[in-house]
């Protein structure tokens, strides 16, 4: 599933064609993606304006001048293009071929430019609502969520106290979208590594017995806001299906430290050590047992 850097780079794609601009016609082209598509929502959004495109976590959120706000969603496979008033990609380089198959096609916004921004989703995962926006903050999909991990509110004082008492290890803390919105288990594993820091451990162990932060806070929070702000420059990662929304792949799994590493030498210098990979809560986990305790 695509990750924070990966909705990011979506959107900074999509702010040229879309904020600031009206829609002159929506088109859904089935009833449903991962849920119903919103009542009306053609009709709702249709002379609209965006007059803001912002993200929260993994969510797209379109601020219309109706006072409306559409939250958008990748989910698995989901991806955007833009097209010219002739149908025609946006310029972007491919490694390998796009599925162009209008069935997998299932949203189409038109604006005002003539630009055609097309949502495809072959698997359906992603999903599109709108609501009011007195209604927005308040939604079960945005009210229980933590900090902006690239926010100036998130630092180790937050995380520490966010992790204080708690008897998860400190990856399955950072997976919890409470603690901290956005991450996923990519860069979750990234940050560990750059932090020195082992998935294993007691997320506990951030914060000192007063409650204070403890270094190793104050080093994971930094590894965190490094590691997402090099994979946004970088375009995202490219996993199965993630894009950009001119087609280019994104480049930062070529950066990778430890994620899909196992048995591959580790990236510190002077560690030594081999990657290895163990399952926490179902996922894969990578890390150095060497160089992360």
């Amino acid at each position: 599933m695509p990750e924070l850097p990966e909705v990011e780079t979506v959107r900074r794609g999509l702010l040229p064609a879309m904020e600031g601009a009206r829609f002159t016609k929506v088109e859904t082209r089935r009833p449903n993606l991962r849920w119903p598509f919103p009542e009306r929502m053609a009709e709702r959004m249709a002379g609209t304006r965006v007059q803001a495109l912002t993200r929260r976590a993994k969510y797209m959120i379109a601020e219309l001048s109706s006072g409306e706000s559409l939250i958008m969603h990748l989910g698995m496979s989901g991806s955007f293009r833009i097209e010219d008033a002739k149908g025609k990609n946006t310029p972007g380089e491919f490694h390998h071929p796009r599925s162009k198959l209008a069935a997998h096609d299932h949203v189409v916004f038109t604006m005002e430019s003539g630009t055609e921004i097309v949502f495809n989703d072959p698997r359906r995962f992603g999903f599109m609502l709108l609501m009011p926006d007195a209604e927005l903050r308040a939604h079960p999909l945005l009210a229980g969520l933590g900090p902006e991990p690239l926010g100036n509110a998130f630092d180790a004082a937050m995380l520490a106290t966010a992790c204080r008492g708690k008897r998860t290890s400190l990856k399955a803390a950072l997976m919890d979208q409470t603690v901290v919105a956005g991450l996923g288990n990519i860069y979750v594993c990234e940050a560990l590594h750059l932090s020195h820091l082992s998935p294993k451990r007691g997320a506990a162990t951030l914060a000192n017995r007063n409650g204070t932060p403890h270094p190793r806070a104050v080093a994971l929070v930094d590894a965190i806001k490094i590691v997402l702000g090099r994979a946004i420059r970088a375009g995202g990662s490219s996993l199965r299906d993630h894009r950009q929304t001119n087609g280019d792949l994104g480049y930062f799994q070529h950066d990778f430290s430890v994620y899909d590493r196992e048995g591959e030498p580790c990236r510190t210098t002077g560690c030594g050590g081999t990657i290895k990979r163990i399952v926490q809560q179902g996922r894969s986990t990578f890390y150095c047992p060497k160089c992360q305790k």
